[in-house]
């Protein structure tokens, strides 16, 4: 009898364990699974938001001026199947060409940024200092030997930026200052002036000289101009920057994708204009993808924006 019971709590036990055994597999199964989903569907929104690089092209090509889409920062939304689509167009025209900004603009820039007088004196001449070809150092500048009583050891390039991610190399230049130049910022304009008709609120507002009531009340013609159809006014002041010479032939294009299970990925892709190849009509200068949350399209400050909404068909029309 006693042998009946050890044998008893025996089977107990094992089938205890046993389905333990299954729970936990049941459960490894489940995460795996859900893993695997998620890596699905991010991977499905990033070819969406990729796909949504192709459309901006395709649709700053339509040569109905009514139709094409504008690079000045407005923001147009598609609703594919199971998808939304926003994307952003920026002229790089209507940006501050580090390369080609004279000290005043520099200047003016900086006096807008998140440092103090003395940090944007420094970080003016540290610019200037890095681009010129020479090493005199500018007041308050930076040559090599600056760089390396600082610790660093890497010295100015003496010539033109190569990309904006370079800023960061400048003496002085730490993340969160990188920023917020970053998107106010290009090397790809070649003029010293900016487009202001092509230009974000955010490069109007550093912009020396400049009304913050005008450039609320242009920005406001602007969007309206859009939404009805018309032409992009001409900014209302006769200003040394705004500058509307030059081809719009570089753009910012940024494109965010969000599933309905709200898996959403996004990217960020300079592209140009290649007017000798039919076949590829935009060369990509430069490809991210999006990974800090804080960027997104899809906010209420981006709604804003928000000119345009497209049922996925009506891009055909």
């Amino acid at each position: 009898m006693q042998q009946k019971g050890v044998a008893l709590i025996l089977v107990l036990w094992i089938l205890s364990l046993m389905m333990i055994m299954a729970g936990s597999f049941s459960l490894t199964m489940r995460r795996e699974a859900s893993i695997v989903s998620t890596i699905k569907n991010n991977a499905q929104a990033m070819s969406i938001a990729e796909s949504g690089i192709s459309i901006a092209e395709m649709m700053l090509s339509n040569p109905d001026l009514f139709k094409a889409w504008r690079a000045d920062g407005r923001v147009y939304e598609i609703i594919a199947d199971r998808a939304k689509i926003r994307i952003q167009l920026l002229s790089e025209n209507g940006k501050i060409d580090i390369n080609k900004a004279d000290q005043q603009l520099l200047q003016s820039l900086m006096i807008h940024a998140p440092v103090d007088e003395e940090q944007q004196n420094g970080l003016v001449a540290a610019i200037l200092d890095w681009r010129d070809p020479d090493d005199l150092v500018n007041l308050n500048g930076a040559e090599k030997d600056e760089y390396k009583a600082a610790g660093l050891n890497y010295q100015p390039s003496n010539k033109p930026f190569q990309s904006t991610e370079e800023l960061q190399l400048v003496l002085g230049m730490d993340k969160a200052l990188f920023a917020w130049i970053e998107p106010l910022v290009t090397v790809y304009s070649g003029q010293s002036q900016i487009n202001l008709q092509m230009a974000s609120k955010e490069v109007l507002q550093v912009v020396p000289g400049l009304d913050q009531g005008l450039i609320e009340s242009y920005i406001l013609a602007r969007l309206q101009s859009v939404i009805n159809n018309q032409p992009t006014p001409s900014f209302p002041l006769n200003s040394e920057f705004n500058n509307p010479a030059g081809q719009n032939d570089v753009f910012n294009v940024i494109s965010e994708a969000v599933l309905d299970d709200h898996s959403k990925a996004a990217v960020n892709v300079v592209i140009k204009k290649s007017e000798q190849n039919a076949e590829t009509p935009f060369q990509i200068l430069k490809w991210s993808r999006v990974t800090a949350n804080n960027k997104t399209l899809f906010t209420v400050k981006m709604s804003e924006l928000l000119v345009k909404k497209y049922a996925e068909p009506e891009l055909n029309n």
